[in-house]
């Protein structure tokens, strides 16, 4: 490298610097919520993991100053408020005599939304965390959670993801005092993609509604245009919170032109996308991957169709249209 050129890469090299900083930081700020209790130097337990995994399952270990024959009962204690939810806590004794506290347990959330049928229920809000451990001489001990080391955010999967269950984030958050707290977000308006079904002469769609807005029966489905107003619509047959309905490829399959569609619901003025978001996985259009086929309309046309999953979880459809089929062409399912 020329001496001319030393001093620009010098300084690109310090600005490289400081953004990683800013970034870490940024980061930091992004898991630190306000102490609830004040700043308060006192002892706190270190647990070994704290994760919420999978949308919904509670992963807690702590290791407890005590021999295990001196410890008769331990849970996990969240609270909120008045509201006050228990998880038991297993024991497993370690080799060097002390004890390991661990527990595994299903998260579920009080929106209506809530599927799940086991484990304690949360609202929305910030929960405080406390080991409780009842001695052997019927002592209660209580004790304060410290912020679990941060998780690699790199990776297949999410550290964060909404419940599949509700569409509710549980979130494990530190505090400036340094406690370990779990923040709780309740489910947002939204159509979550279940599944769809690729046919010789349909596309079927199953999904489920989350936290609705209006009554299920207002919905319809909409195929959007991509970078266009133009819509075509769907009737929906529904389920409870789920529905169904066959993308209308027919209105959709226009002249040998490639057009993409996204798929909504729609009632009223407001429109969603159906999109797969509760879910993990980092990269949905990387591990969600579809086939093209050739479709028969019920118009006698053949049409060129690709469903997919885009990089932000949309359901999208490519359509190209190819004129009438052969006549004496038969489908074959």
């Amino acid at each position: 490298m020329s001496d001319s050129l030393l001093p620009y890469a010098v300084g690109a090299a310090k600005r490289a610097r400081r953004a990683a900083v800013r970034m870490r930081r940024r980061v930091e700020q992004m898991h630190t919520v306000p102490a609830i209790d004040g700043v308060k130097p006192r002892p706190l337990l270190r647990p070994v993991h704290f994760s919420v995994s999978g949308g919904r399952t509670l992963n807690f270990a702590v290791t407890f100053p005590r021999r295990p024959e001196a410890v008769g009962a331990a849970h996990l204690e969240m609270s909120r408020g008045r509201k006050v939810v228990h998880v038991e806590l297993e024991q497993e004794p370690q080799s060097d005599g002390s004890l390991l506290l661990t527990a595994t347990a299903p998260l579920r959330h009080d929106d209506p939304s809530e599927t799940g049928t086991r484990g304690p229920v949360l609202s929305s809000g910030m929960w405080r965390m406390e080991v409780v451990v009842t001695e052997s001489d019927g002592r209660e001990l209580r004790a304060k959670i410290a912020s679990a080391p941060a998780e690699s955010s790199d990776g297949p999967t999410l550290a964060t993801s909404p419940s599949p269950t509700s569409g509710a984030v549980f979130r494990p958050v530190r505090s400036v005092d340094g406690r370990s707290m779990l923040n709780v977000r309740g489910p947002r308006h939204q159509a979550e993609l279940t599944s769809f079904e690729l046919r010789w002469d349909r596309i079927t769609v199953h999904g489920r509604l989350i936290a609705p807005r209006a009554p299920f029966e207002e919905y319809v489905a909409e195929a959007v245009l991509r970078r266009s107003s133009k819509a075509a619509a769907a009737p929906v047959t529904w389920d409870g919170d789920r529905f169904t309905f066959d993308v209308p490829l027919a209105e959709m399959a226009v002249g040998r032109t490639t057009r993409t569609w996204d798929m909504h619901l729609k009632a009223g003025g407001n429109r969603i996308k159906i999109a797969r978001r509760l879910t993990d996985v980092r990269h949905p259009k990387q591990v969600y991957r579809t086939p093209f086929r050739i479709v028969a309309l019920d118009n006698g046309s053949l049409a060129r169709v690709h469903a997919y999953v885009t990089p932000a979880g949309v359901l999208a459809v490519s359509c190209t249209g190819f004129g009438t089929a052969p006549r004496g062409a038969e489908e074959v399912a």
